[in-house]
């Protein structure tokens, strides 16, 4: 099944972003099999202030596992984080 992890970043934590993005992506490098999509959402002046993924998990719960142990989620650069079960129905990329 598959979700979208919509990752909100706390006001401020570009500074904290930056530091922790070489773990946060060998974390998704070692889940790569589980991502189909993924990238930051950015603001007016291009910056990172989000994140959103589209994961492949069992169900809602493996999603949660999955955001729990992101090295942006453990160190505080999610505000928030919302989890969405999803199915594509359009785009070139469903392939």
């Amino acid at each position: 099944m598959l979700f979208v992890i919509a990752g909100f970043d706390r006001p401020g934590a570009l500074e904290l972003r930056q530091k922790v993005r070489p773990a946060h992506l060998g974390y998704l490098e070692s889940r790569a099999a589980q991502i189909k999509l993924g990238g930051p959402f950015l603001d007016e002046d291009d910056q990172p202030i989000g994140s959103m993924l589209i994961v492949e998990a069992a169900d809602q719960a493996a999603a949660e596992a999955f955001i729990a142990d992101d090295p942006y989620h453990r160190e505080g650069v999610f505000e928030r984080v919302e989890i969405r079960p999803w199915r594509a129905a359009l785009g070139a990329w469903r392939g």
